[in-house]
């Protein structure tokens, strides 16, 4: 019998830490349950793992095919340098980009179903992960608002979104991304464009929850200040407690969050220190997280 338990979070709408469990001696009955609650709460921490690389990537995959095996991030070089936060390097960027709420890959043809991240070298302050439960912030809507936003669709654009930081992506030719356009399992170019709706329900709890973040942009029918405006009250509003949640790191951490379900964001932390993280990123199904047509 399992010995793992789950703990919620305190004061918040999701969230539990996990314990009694080793992430890589898992049978498939204590998966199926630790599985259950990841869809009871969105995003689990387990503290104390210390994955290796190929074992993040084996854990990963009892989720689903994987979008991507596994990208470092944070401000490391492969010798232990430390990247310059100058405006030359295209991971410090990336570092600034996701800073603002968002879902993965929903600028992709595909989304998300969700990530796999660890913690191998923290910062001694800051660096926290932020979480946003997209699922309670639509609940929490008033009925005028969300008749309002029931139909709409907005696009999706990495582009769009790293240009707000000052990031100039790559073009791409024939189909594929220049040498130079892709870093730590993101590729970084003028494409492409995806349409989701505002409001999407969850594949697997048939729960409404909120599509919004800062990949979005344009919603199809308003002009881009109506649009703009509607897009940022709806972040804004469902970036409040107790629907957030910043997890501060401790070495060997591992969380695994639903992306369907919830935003997240990077936050700040001293960039002369060092700190390195890593994702592994789950694909979602083509049935359920496929782009809309325009």
């Amino acid at each position: 019998m399992s010995q793992m338990t789950f703990e919620p979070l305190e004061g918040v709408t999701f969230g539990a830490r996990v314990h009694g469990v080793k992430l890589t001696a898992m049978d498939d009955a204590a998966f199926r349950e630790l599985h259950d609650n990841w869809l009871e709460y969105g995003l689990l921490i387990v503290p104390e793992q210390f994955l290796t690389r190929e074992e993040q990537i084996a854990f990963a995959r009892r989720f689903g095919d994987l979008e991507f095996e596994i990208a470092e991030i944070g401000n490391m070089r492969d010798d232990g340098s430390l990247r310059p936060d100058d405006g030359s390097d295209e991971m410090m960027k990336i570092n600034r980009g996701n800073m603002g709420w968002h879902h993965d890959s929903t600028y992709m043809p595909v989304q998300a179903k969700g990530a796999v991240f660890s913690a191998e070298i923290v910062p001694q302050e800051g660096g926290a992960t932020g979480f946003a439960d997209m699922r309670a912030a639509y609940d929490e809507l008033d009925d005028a608002t969300k008749a309002r936003i029931e139909n709409l669709r907005a696009h999706h654009s990495l582009h769009h979104s790293q240009a707000k930081v000052g990031h100039k992506t790559k073009p791409v030719k024939d189909g594929k991304v220049n040498a130079g356009g892709t870093f730590g399992g993101y590729g970084l170019h003028d494409g492409p464009v995806s349409i989701r709706p505002l409001v999407k329900v969850h594949p697997e709890t048939g729960r409404k929850n909120l599509l919004v973040g800062r990949h979005a942009y344009d919603i199809i029918g308003m002009s881009s200040e109506e649009s703009e405006k509607l897009l940022q009250d709806l972040v804004d509003f469902a970036c409040q407690p107790p629907r957030i949640y910043h997890h501060q790191w401790a070495p060997g951490d591992a969380v695994i969050w639903d992306n369907r379900r919830l935003m997240h964001q990077a936050t700040p932390w001293p960039f002369d220190q060092a700190r390195r993280m890593w994702h592994s990123r789950i694909a979602g199904d083509p049935e359920t997280e496929a782009a809309m047509a325009a």
